[in-house]
């Protein structure tokens, strides 16, 4: 399935939103749930005032990344607020659009770090669809948004669906990377129980405000390099 860069959302009907069969039964309980249904409600007011909502699709990382396949966890915030930009993954935007800063410092430094060209792909663009098809969880805490209001659907019930798919990554039996870039993601540390093997992650957020900044910048981090080191000794 493909999406319009320039789609919005135009249900707030989870049916119309894929995921991958194993995350299903996790996905169908929340939304059966009183914060579940709230969620809904709250979406299907905003689109009736005629609300401007991103991503067309808010499950996409589940869509694309099966839980059996998660092999890295990038934790965002929510969705880019600028039409046609959001994808459903964090961080990415849909093909066509100009890199936002925030990608461009995690090109640079794959490019710094593993000395892969920039931006790292056979066709410029900022579109991490083949991330997520190859094992990279790219999640949102977040997952809609309203054009030109960041943060404007957070604290209406996703995060409980997305606390509840880290959890159930961080206690599944394969050890994972967790990168958590920035205070909101490593607010989640809490979400991952120590001694299952996983590779935890932590800087600045990418963000030009933060990402050459102490404590610990983001450029310069070399996660990109331990990730992989971590992946050839599990065998990934």
């Amino acid at each position: 399935m493909t999406q319009n860069a320039d789609a919005q959302l135009v249900t707030a009907d989870p049916a119309h939103w894929p995921v991958a069969p194993g995350w299903q039964p996790l996905v169908d309980g929340f939304f059966a749930s009183e914060r579940g249904q709230s969620l809904l409600s709250f979406l299907n007011a905003r689109l009736q005032a005629g609300a401007t909502v991103f991503p067309p699709r808010p499950l996409r990382a589940l869509e694309l990344t099966p839980p059996g396949s998660v092999r890295v966890v990038i934790l965002g915030q929510d969705p880019y607020h600028g039409r046609g930009q959001a994808e459903g993954l964090a961080f990415s935007v849909a093909p066509g659009v100009r890199l936002p800063p925030s990608l461009q410092n995690i090109f640079k430094e794959m490019q710094r770090d593993l000395g892969v060209p920039f931006p790292p792909f056979p066709q410029p663009g900022g579109s991490l669809v083949q991330w997520a098809k190859n094992g990279v969880l790219l999640l949102n805490t977040c997952l809609t948004v309203e054009e030109g209001q960041p943060a404007s659907h957070a604290g209406q019930g996703w995060e409980a669906l997305t606390d509840a798919v880290i959890r159930h990554v961080a206690e599944g039996a394969r050890p994972v990377v967790f990168m958590l870039w920035g205070a909101h993601a490593q607010g989640k540390r809490a979400l991952i129980p120590p001694g299952r093997g996983h590779l935890l992650l932590m800087s600045n957020h990418p963000s030009p405000l933060s990402a050459l900044r102490p404590p610990v910048p983001f450029i310069g981090n070399g996660h990109f390099g331990k990730a992989r080191a971590f992946r050839e000794q599990h065998g990934y």
